[in-house]
């Protein structure tokens, strides 16, 4: 299960490496040349959003995400367990009515024949892409619910490394 956590967070990190890259790019064309890519912005617009949601897989996991610790913090480690086991069940539950919600733009912008201005390549596959880190996040924060009830202690929490620290 560890394997495909990681495959999941490299998926991530490329396309973090992809979008600076394409960023990068475009600048120095711009800058040197008085060009640009063609579709550069809508490219770089649809990995950004492609970016995000695999970004949510990677993060939830790990819970590196941003939180608010307040009531946590104060809590006993019995009840931090409890906190955490509900709060990852409304990120479940919230990022599963996502995935939901983007699968019916995936499907009407594959009906629509939504293209890019300057190549007229078809948008549907971005949003896609996009649509499956997001059903990579909710099968990751499935697995940390499983493991957040049953085997608490296989968690990798960044939250619990900084405690300890």
């Amino acid at each position: 299960m560890d394997g495909f956590i990681d495959t999941i967070e490299w998926i991530a990190a490329i396309f973090v490496a992809c979008v600076v890259t394409l960023i990068f790019v475009g600048v120095m064309l711009r800058y040197f040349f008085a060009t640009s890519i063609p579709d550069g912005y809508d490219l770089g617009r649809m990995l950004l959003g492609i970016l995000i949601f695999w970004g949510i897989a990677a993060t939830s996991y790990r819970g590196t995400h941003i939180t608010v610790d307040l009531v946590w913090s104060a809590a006993n480690k019995s009840w931090k367990r409890y906190i955490d086991i509900f709060a990852t069940l409304v990120l479940l539950f919230v990022v599963t009515v996502q995935t939901y919600t983007l699968f019916d733009k995936v499907v009407d912008t594959y009906r629509s024949n939504v293209l890019t201005f300057d190549l007229n390549l078809p948008t549907w596959p971005f949003f896609a892409l996009a649509w499956v880190g997001d059903v990579s996040a909710v099968l990751l924060i499935a697995i940390r619910t499983y493991r957040l009830i049953f085997h608490p202690d296989e968690i990798h929490d960044e939250t619990e490394l900084k405690v300890a620290d």
